[in-house]
């Protein structure tokens, strides 16, 4: 019994003889690298728009240029401050947003920027085009490799011509003492017990076995390529259905309207904040009921990692802090009652601000209280500072400071300091996308299983008689992207040649 195994050297390979015919998927030169592939260059013809546009979508330099437009646009939309969907969708709002906070960071630039979209990236033509482009162009490449796949999958090519066992980058040859049959038996039984599918070839003489592993291995690239699909759709929900607003303030005991047609109002029934003893924060727990109709539909014990769900709306606990509740009345009319939270502090630190207005008297007012651990002479504990402006005055038109349960006048109206309330802050919002692209994730991870756990394996084998009684077996395979094959090759070879023991 004699046997070779080697893998070639690493040097062009030379044409094959004259009058050694092979197809473009069997020549030496290609090794077996593309006998799954269609021909690399179909024969020269006249290409129509359609045709062309497919060519151009399943490109991968298409591709490469649309994600890296994406990319580019995304970490603008990153940098960039975003307005608010509710101010976006305002032209009178976005103004007076644009003049306010863009305006301070990017100075004379803010015009040109808002002009450009880039205050608003993920909603403009420009970025939506592209990323609808890309869904076309990854959907387009899964249809273009989902029957080659498929044909390789159900259809294998089972024998192979004499030349790819001198070419392929695995190969072996074993001489063993038995007729053909026998050693095909053999080679079936070295594949079996590697978990191989073996099927018969097409040999008119002596014996062609093939055999595979992980057959349905590739189409992990389909369903990678499905799940960014999937993904995209998923964000493309996200941003055009549901909301999302990140500073609710929901004052200890008051009731507060979720809003956006869901019906449902939100009450803390208390806060609760721990720490360790090294001043550490420990936990921020918010005891929170919801209502739908007057009608109690959830409660739970939300923390920052353990969100209330409803009907598809979450409610994350998010901040905290104390506010103030504030009585404005006129001439025995109530005109404002609310829970003012002091949301800001000065800038060096010994004032709490909060900041409220009333639109039918051209009034705004500030309420300042000495910040948490302060002592100031001239706002002592339990009184309140109210800085009250009035439209198209500069100086303020009073500052009285009122103590817990009293009233002061200014500006012609009466206000009273009730009390000071605990507020808890969340993040209220309902993705409709998310699901999806849970989903996305899900497949993009099993798509990767496949292409790096279960590389598809094959294996051709070709039994011929030596004519004195013994048989010649040669073994041949890819070695494409799967280094891990070639010691199961072998393994494989040595089971071949340990039945002959």
């Amino acid at each position: 019994m004699t046997t070779t195994a080697k893998r070639p050297p690493e040097t062009k390979a030379q044409p094959a003889a004259h009058g050694d015919r092979h197809r473009p998927g069997d020549h030496p030169e290609h090794g077996v690298d593309v006998l799954d592939e269609l021909p690399r260059q179909e024969r020269r013809r006249r290409q129509r728009p359609l045709r062309r546009a497919w060519v151009f979508l399943i490109s991968m330099r298409t591709g490469l240029w649309i994600i890296l437009v994406l990319g580019i646009l995304t970490l603008l939309g990153t940098l960039l401050t975003q307005a608010p969907p509710e101010v976006r969708a305002d032209p009178q709002a976005y103004q007076e947003w644009l003049a306010g906070d863009p305006t301070e960071r990017y100075g004379g630039w803010a015009a040109i920027l808002g002009r450009l979209g880039l205050f608003h990236v993920f909603y403009t033509w420009y970025f939506r085009g592209p990323f609808a482009l890309l869904s076309l162009s990854i959907l387009a490449c899964s249809v273009n490799r989902a029957p080659r796949l498929w044909r390789v999958a159900t259809r294998p090519r089972t024998s192979m011509s004499a030349a790819f066992f001198h070419h392929a980058p695995l190969r072996a040859t074993v001489d063993l003492p038995c007729d053909v049959a026998t050693s095909a038996d053999r080679v079936r039984a070295a594949l079996r017990a590697k978990h191989f599918r073996v099927l018969e070839g097409t040999a008119k003489e002596g014996a062609d076995v093939y055999g595979e592993r992980f057959r349905w291995g590739p189409f992990g690239t389909v369903v990678a390529h499905l799940s960014v699909i999937v993904v995209l759709l998923g964000f493309v929900v996200s941003a055009t259905t549901g909301f999302k607003d990140n500073d609710v303030i929901a004052p200890v005991g008051v009731p507060v309207e979720v809003g956006h047609g869901t019906g449902l109002v939100v009450k803390a029934l208390s806060f609760a904040d721990t720490y360790h003893e090294d001043g550490r924060p420990k936990d921020y727990v918010s005891d929170l009921v919801v209502t739908k109709d007057g009608r109690q539909v959830a409660r739970q014990q939300t923390r920052v990692n353990s969100p209330l769900i409803y009907d598809g709306v979450w409610f994350h606990q998010a901040f905290f802090g104390i506010g103030a509740d504030i009585t404005v009345t006129q001439g025995g009319k109530q005109l404002f009652a609310q829970s003012v939270p002091l949301e800001w502090q000065s800038k060096d630190g010994q004032q709490s601000i909060g900041r409220f207005g009333i639109p039918s008297t051209g009034v705004t007012v500030f309420v300042i209280q000495a910040a948490s651990g302060q002592v100031l002479a001239d706002l002592p504990a339990g009184s309140t500072l109210l800085e009250v402006h009035q439209d198209g005055v500069e100086a303020p038109v009073g500052v009285p400071v009122v103590s817990q349960g009293q009233s002061a006048q200014a500006a012609g109206l009466t206000f009273t300091y009730e009390r000071n309330r605990q507020y808890t802050g969340l993040i209220i919002k309902q993705d409709n996308g998310s699901g999806l692209v849970w989903l996305g994730s899900a497949l993009f991870i099993i798509g990767c299983y496949l292409v790096f756990f279960m590389p598809h394996r094959r294996l051709w084998v070709r039994v011929r008689d030596n004519a004195d009684g013994t048989s010649r077996v040669m073994l041949g395979a890819p070695l494409k992207r799967d280094p891990a094959f070639e010691p199961v090759f072998h393994q494989i070879v040595a089971g071949i040649k340990a039945s002959d023991r």
